[in-house]
């Protein structure tokens, strides 16, 4: 009989640039400032025991712990659902959920950027560590989640090291750049403004000046616009005169933290008035997005948003497929690797437990059968709590090695044996650290295993 795959009480729910667009992910969004209160809020839902959130322009995801995975997928559904502003049957076709294998497996995916828009961008592994950051910072990470950051460390450290996936690597950012070129033709004698000076600017001011664009760089804060320009022989043009940036420009990539639009209607109607209706291209990689949506734009202005970069995304995959097939075998490895180190990392507290409690057992049945033998001496009182000591370790011997012969492999005995003893075991060790050969043994033997029947 086939034993159960090994099995971990983590769920994800969210969505992405697979299931929704851009316009509901703005909606979900949670800016930086906001992270911390927001998982402490996530952390108080029912069913919740360990929460991790990860926002970025192209996906919206919860990474929970659970003890009722319905309960919790019911209630984090609903929370979604809430600051989306929306109704929960008008979110739900747009929200996917994966549990326990599946759920480490999308994890590993994403931080691999298997599951990206660009797949092999380099920026998404930052990202992940970032969303474990907040969680350990906030204390809403415990054991389950820690061990799964590791685990999803070493399979996107992998898939870079052993897959050319991430060679020459391809960002949002130039995916816009190469819309843009396609656009034009070429940037020969074309003004190329930049909007922000985050990362997101920064690779695309990269990608730009490979082309040949001459580039001006705007920010809020004018030291970073600066600092940007400098580094790639940029001009800088004031915040203030946003609107006199934008009628000399051709192209525009906009990528600003901004929660609102930047680039309201309203300033590009009054640009396009000031330009005579000249064609600007512009490039919205911001998320939220900086240019207020419309059905439709000034004449002569152009917009492109995330969502729309998808089809140049997809051309880069088809050049790369038999690396993601490579890179897909090794995430698949990794999962098991970790779900066998995982259901091993169970064995030695569940066993401490039942041997606490059978033993515990058998002593208190020995002192009471002692009490009501007042004329036994000392010795002979020991002879009794021996034989007692004794019959436990025989009737815990099999069920020791039956847990043993399943490390690594299954927790359905682990499982039972809970249940079967309404145990609470400590907490085990996180699964990275079970195991450091992946064999899926069990690193150091629990209290007792090595009992045999005397």
């Amino acid at each position: 009989m086939a034993k159960a795959p090994p099995t971990i009480d983590v769920v994800v729910l969210g969505v992405s640039h697979h299931t929704a667009p851009v316009a509901l992910r703005e909606k979900l969004t949670v800016p930086a400032e906001q992270l911390d209160a927001t998982l402490l809020e996530l952390k108080t839902l029912p069913g919740v025991r360990e929460v991790a959130l990860l926002s970025t322009c192209n996906r919206v995801e919860i990474y929970a712990v659970t003890s009722d995975a319905d309960t919790a997928l019911r209630a984090m559904s609903v929370d979604l659902a809430r600051r989306a502003g929306m109704l929960e049957a008008e979110i739900e076709p747009h929200l996917y959920t994966r549990l326990e294998r599946e759920g480490v497996k999308h994890l590993f995916r994403v931080a691999s950027s298997l599951d990206s828009l660009v797949v092999g961008e380099p920026q998404i592994l930052g990202q992940v560590k970032t969303m474990f950051d907040a969680a350990a910072r906030t204390g809403t990470a415990g054991t389950v989640l820690n061990g799964c950051q590791q685990g999803a460390s070493r399979a996107a450290r992998r898939v870079r090291s052993e897959t050319e996936i991430a060679r020459n690597p391809v960002s949002v950012s130039s995916v816009a750049v190469e819309v843009a070129h396609a656009f034009f033709g070429d940037f020969t004698g074309k003004q190329v403004l930049v909007v922000g000076a985050g990362k997101m600017s920064d690779l695309a001011a990269r990608a730009l000046r490979s082309r040949g664009a001459t580039l001006t760089v705007t920010n809020r804060t004018r030291a970073r616009a600066e600092e940007l320009a400098s580094r790639f022989g940029a001009g800088v043009h004031d915040w203030e005169d946003l609107a006199g940036a934008l009628a000399k420009a051709d192209i525009v990539i906009a990528s600003t933290g901004a929660q609102r639009p930047v680039l309201t209607l309203d300033l590009l109607a009054r640009v396009q008035k000031a330009r005579r209706g000249r064609t600007i291209f512009i490039i919205d990689i911001a998320m939220p997005r900086d240019v207020e949506p419309a059905k439709k734009y000034p004449e002569g202005v152009f917009v492109a948003d995330i969502d729309d970069l998808q089809k140049q995304a997809a051309t880069h995959l088809q050049g790369r497929q038999a690396e993601a097939d490579k890179a897909e075998a090794i995430v698949d490895g990794e999962v098991t690797r970790f779900l066998q180190s995982w259901s091993s990392s169970q064995l030695g507290p569940i066993v401490t437990a039942m041997r606490t409690h059978v033993i515990g057992i058998a002593h208190a049945e020995a002192d009471k059968l002692n009490a009501s033998l007042a004329r036994l001496e000392e010795k002979e009182r020991k002879i009794v709590v021996a034989a007692f000591d004794a019959l436990a370790k025989k009737v815990l011997h099999l069920p020791q090695l039956a847990l043993k012969r399943d490390a690594g492999e299954a927790v359905t005995l682990v499982d039972a044996v809970k249940k079967l003893f309404d145990l609470q075991p400590a907490e085990p060790v996180p699964a990275a650290e079970a195991t450091q050969s992946g064999s899926g043994a069990v690193a150091a033997k629990p209290p007792g295993v090595e009992d045999e029947p005397s």
